[in-house]
């Protein structure tokens, strides 16, 4: 008898070690694998309009397609070609003309390959270093907007909080909503640089925020009440109090930079 639990045992043992053998195997053969990295649609489009500047397809002064042609084309939306084309005049290598579209600018092949470089790479920044930069951009804005906000402004932040709220309200994410309050925001502050930097590093960041967190009826309400308090500090025209509350609404996307 004790023979044949030992057997046993043994047998037992060795089914273990098999199948700890195995585990490790595979684990090793994952390990070899390389993540597959997809390109961000932006990033796609504006490889392809360096690749029509640099071949001298368009020429400096000469104009892109409209957006709405360049979609269809591209099979991408128009938001995705107009925050290709943001990022582009950001950096100087075209030019938006109202009434006239987006012209390229007469910026050398060397120089524009560097920045066209840098536009990519910023897609590939830390995600908490950009968080960061965003946290520093938004406190100085709210600042800025208490002190230089005009009743105008303060009828489209509140327009933009109003869909802000209607959305989550209705059961939605409200991404586009919540960039445009921030953006409001920035437009209040009277900093075109500001807001500029803002439009660069701000929409991906809140898209994977609000993906990515855990979105319930507690956290929508917390959020619309940090909203109304911004709001409520810039129309009082109360500078350290702005601040302090774009501060304190956006530590939970600081909390989570930390841990991403």
């Amino acid at each position: 008898m004790i023979k044949q639990n030992n057997l046993s045992y043994l047998v037992d043992q060795k089914l273990v070690n098999q199948f700890l053998v195995n585990q490790l195997k595979r684990k090793t053969m994952l390990e070899n694998l390389n993540k597959i990295k997809v390109d961000n649609p932006v990033d796609l489009i504006i490889k392809q309009i360096r690749k029509l500047i640099i071949s001298g397809t368009i020429k400096p002064g000469e104009k892109l397609p409209p957006e709405r042609k360049l979609a269809e084309h591209l099979g991408v939306s128009r938001g995705q070609v107009r925050e290709a084309i943001n990022k582009l005049q950001f950096y100087g290598i075209v030019k938006v003309v109202p009434q006239s579209g987006t012209l390229v600018t007469g910026i050398g092949i060397v120089a524009l390959e560097g920045l066209i470089t840098d536009v990519l790479h910023l897609e590939n920044s830390d995600f908490k270093s950009l968080v960061d930069t965003r946290i520093l951009l938004e406190r100085e804005a709210a600042r800025l907007a208490a002190i230089n906000r005009t009743k105008d402004d303060l009828v489209q932040m509140s327009n933009a909080l109003n869909l802000y709220e209607e959305k989550l309200r209705s059961g939605h994410t409200a991404v586009e909503e919540d960039l445009l309050f921030h953006i409001k925001i920035a437009e209040a502050s009277k900093n075109s640089v500001l807001k500029s930097l803002m439009m660069i590093i701000t929409p991906d960041i809140v898209k994977s925020f609000i993906n990515l967190k855990v979105c319930n009826k507690d956290n929508n309400e917390k959020t619309i009440l940090e909203h109304q308090d911004i709001l409520n500090k810039i129309s009082e025209q109360d500078p350290e109090g702005a601040l302090d509350a774009m501060t304190l609404h956006l530590n939970d996307i600081k909390d989570f930079s930390i841990n991403y």
